[in-house]
């Protein structure tokens, strides 16, 4: 069977996200431990405990779903060793995750990596306002033209139902009219403070440009997919696309259709929470997927 392993992104963290892992197996204690001497501050007590208002913080979640898919990622390989994978990709932040794993990035420069990401986006935030709204039951070529004439963008193509839009308040608040207008069921604005993977992000594009100069990007030990190209990364254009990746749509959807048509017939989702296997399933029903983000995930497998 070929199978993929994904990682998820920002939206997936929860109180308790890898404490089951670390409290049972030592190699996984050990990822949150190491994170904790990088940062200088305790992020497993963030993630273990909380509170949630804490976790939500997108540095905070962005660490902490990293750390949390690495150590689901090492009980996978420990508990289940003769498990074969093919590929790797993950959502946003998650693709950080799929390199590290791909040997790409070592586990300490990806935590500086994701800090420095988190802070970029973060001054990004302050420095241009946004919003972003999740549009439902909408085809994602009809938002491309509302986000057109709206002057927002297509920040994630997530699902064949959904799909999510960035930009300017003034924009999402037309896009949102549009979108009504030409019968979405849904349309919900998301509780964050920037219009993510958008334009309005390119600040926070340019000092991640700046940053990863400085930092040894191994090639793919596995192939890894883009979030912008749908398409395994190049070892010498890992950097350029994940700068692009900041200002760039999530093509979540022509991943996935990309893994099927490759012949993948099992999705493993490594980390917290399940917002990619339910993406999956809505994209692909034909793939087999399953989730690992706690103890409980490797009974009857």
């Amino acid at each position: 069977m070929k199978r993929a392993i994904v990682f998820p992104g920002q939206g997936s963290q929860v109180v308790g996200m890898g404490k089951d892992l670390a409290d049972a197996i030592p190699e996984c204690q050990a990822l949150f431990d190491q994170a904790n001497e990088i940062l200088g501050y305790d992020l497993a007590a963030i993630c273990f405990e909380g509170p949630q208002e804490e976790l939500n913080k997108s540095n905070h979640a962005q660490l902490g779903i990293f750390v949390a898919s690495a150590a689901a990622f090492k009980a996978l390989e420990l508990k289940q060793p003769d498990l074969d994978y093919a590929v790797l990709a993950g959502h946003s932040l998650g693709e950080w995750t799929a390199l590290y794993v791909a040997g790409v990035v070592s586990f300490e420069d990806a935590i500086k990596i994701l800090k420095a990401r988190g802070e970029f986006m973060q001054a990004a935030c302050e420095a241009n306002p946004g919003a972003m709204l999740a549009v439902m039951n909408l085809d994602g070529d009809k938002l491309v033209e509302i986000a057109a004439e709206a002057g927002c963008h297509v920040a994630n193509f997530n699902s064949l139902a959904q799909t999510v839009l960035s930009g300017t308040a003034e924009s999402i608040d037309k896009a949102e009219a549009l979108c009504k207008e030409a019968g979405a069921k849904r349309a919900i604005r998301l509780p964050v403070a920037g219009a993510f993977h958008s334009p309005l992000m390119r600040p926070a594009a340019d000092q991640m440009n700046e940053f990863l100069s400085g930092v040894e990007l191994g090639a793919p030990n596995k192939p890894v997919l883009s979030n912008v190209t749908a398409a395994a990364h190049e070892a010498a254009s890992v950097q350029e696309n994940m700068v692009k990746q900041i200002t760039s749509s999530v093509r979540w959807v022509a991943s996935v259709q990309q893994l099927v048509a490759d012949g993948v017939e099992e999705i493993v989702e490594c980390g917290p929470g399940k917002v990619l296997a339910g993406l999956i399933k809505r994209i692909d029903k034909t793939v087999a997927v399953r989730n690992i983000g706690q103890l409980t995930d490797f009974e009857n497998k």
